[in-house]
């Protein structure tokens, strides 16, 4: 694949804590293959993650370093991928500042990623307006790098959506195409379950297993799974579905054949949940050791991270100043 026909893939993560399974298994693991096959820029939410943190700034500046060494330690390249801190790049903010006009406040408020978050935060009515407008802003994100494919869960389609929207309205607006649209891209792996049954890995939820987890974190993580709380005797039939080992076993063992063994035996009764535990621990324990390993080498040395983190921001502020003097040259205002 030549240059001129390499996707542009725009991802990040907002810098509220250190990264785990639920991200690695999301887009963490494709991202490392992308970086073969694609020009990718990694965002450091930090901006972003401002909008509903006040008062918590220190955590997430602090955690920036952190995950960039989760993205270092799986195998992510800075030489094939651009890492960059978002609040780095101010083009970014200018952007989303014209890119603003293009949207009502009611459809911000109809985006059902944005509903379901303000439900899941309790603001109801008092929606801090960074936090509201938010799908602007990553809009910005994707769109000052031409990204032309994003990966996302399937909760983040909304906000491709509103991107594509934003994109269509502002070139309509210049009568050119200025802005690209870009398409999603969803992982083969459906979203991981935190290790309590909810819906969403979390680690403000204190449901997760993070990339850097200690041995014994990771063992007293699997025995805390939720299974079936009907699955009483080991001879009693049990149930696969909602059950958070076997969910885990789907997205992180390799032989497939062997979890639909274990899924038959757990139905029909006589396979104990310690048995199905003690596996996935194993599965869990050989993924985690060595990124755990590397990431602990990295954190050795974080002046060399930082210069990561510098050199992959300056990149993206050319790439983020060429679009915006674009998008200021449609509207007129480029005056000098």
């Amino acid at each position: 694949m030549t240059c001129a026909n390499r996707p542009t893939i725009l991802t990040g993560d907002r810098t509220t804590g250190p990264l785990h399974l639920g991200h690695y298994i999301g887009s963490l693991r494709a991202r490392v293959q992308l970086q073969h096959e694609a020009r990718q820029f990694l965002l450091l939410a930090d901006t972003q993650a401002l909008t509903d943190n006040v008062g918590r700034h220190r955590k997430v500046t602090e955690n920036v370093i952190e995950v960039a060494l989760d993205y270092l330690a799986v195998g992510i390249d800075p030489e094939k991928s651009t890492i960059l801190i978002q609040s780095q790049v101010p083009e970014l903010a200018e952007l989303s500042q014209y890119l603003l006009n293009l949207v009502t406040v009611a459809r911000l408020e109809r985006n059902p990623t944005i509903k379901e978050e303000i439900r899941l935060r309790g603001f109801e009515r008092d929606i801090p307006a960074g936090f509201l407008t938010y799908p602007v802003s990553q809009a910005a994100d994707i769109t000052a790098f031409r990204a032309t494919h994003v990966p996302v869960g399937d909760d983040q389609l909304p906000m491709i959506e509103q991107t594509n929207e934003l994109v269509r309205r502002f070139n309509a607006a210049v009568g050119q195409p200025v802005l690209v649209e870009c398409e999603a891209v969803l992982s083969h792996v459906p979203r991981l379950p935190g290790i309590d049954g909810r819906a969403k890995m979390s680690k403000s939820l204190g449901n997760a297993i993070t990339l850097g987890a200690s041995a014994d974190e990771i063992a007293s993580a699997v025995n805390a799974m939720y299974t079936d709380p009907n699955h009483l005797r080991v001879n009693d039939p049990g149930q696969v579905e909602g059950n958070v080992v076997f969910a885990f076993l789907d997205a992180f063992e390799p032989d497939t054949q062997r979890v639909d063994e274990l899924k038959a035996h757990y139905r029909r009764g006589g396979l104990g949940d310690s048995v199905v535990k003690r596996m996935l621990n194993e599965r869990l324990q050989s993924l985690i050791e060595p990124i755990r390993a590397r990431r602990h080498e990295l954190a050795a040395d974080r002046g060399a991270v930082v210069d990561i983190l510098r050199r992959g921001t300056m990149r993206a502020r050319e790439v983020a100043a060429q679009t915006l003097l674009d998008v200021k040259g449609a509207l007129g205002l480029s005056y000098f």
